[in-house]
């Protein structure tokens, strides 16, 4: 069996995630997403709220399993025991921050193996930040993100 590691914040997880999982499953019998916790990082959401959104968007399918992780991803991997780690990228600014990663991740886990998909051109747009400032000035996000995010989100009072 064939599986990999989605890894990000995912504050909230948008389309364009959902779309990166949709092709892994193209490639992969599982997909495991991560939602990682980066102590850095001020979240919107908890890594559990996270979690609980992206769950509701896949449930019923049994090939994608939803983790919570607040270690390195080469850890989260060799934990998996998969070399493979799918990366979503929009533009040159995101493959060159994930090139960079790559090579830092690389001295932890030399067995990884990047796979880096194009976000569709009609979505080169979203992003997590973009759905976070349209919930934080009452903007409508609802194209931005799954369906099921978008009713999380609402249930919530965000």
């Amino acid at each position: 069996m064939k599986k990999c590691v989605f890894a990000g914040s995912f504050d909230p997880f948008t389309v364009g995630h959902a779309e990166t999982v949709a092709r892994s499953l193209a490639l992969f019998d599982e997909v495991v997403v991560a939602v990682a916790q980066n102590p850095e990082k001020r979240y919107l959401f908890t890594a559990e709220e996270r979690a609980e959104m992206i769950r509701a968007v896949y449930e019923g399918e049994p090939r994608v399993r939803v983790v919570c992780w607040d270690g390195v991803v080469a850890d989260l991997l060799i934990a998996e025991q998969t070399p493979f780690y799918v990366r979503g990228v929009r533009n040159t600014v995101d493959f060159e921050y994930e090139t960079a990663d790559y090579y830092a991740s690389r001295k932890l886990d030399p067995g990884m193996i990047p796979i880096y998909l194009p976000t569709g051109q009609e979505l080169l747009h979203v992003s997590s930040t973009i759905v976070r400032n349209c919930i934080r000035f009452g903007k409508p996000y609802e194209e931005y993100v799954p369906k099921a995010v978008y009713e999380y989100i609402g249930k919530r009072g965000k």
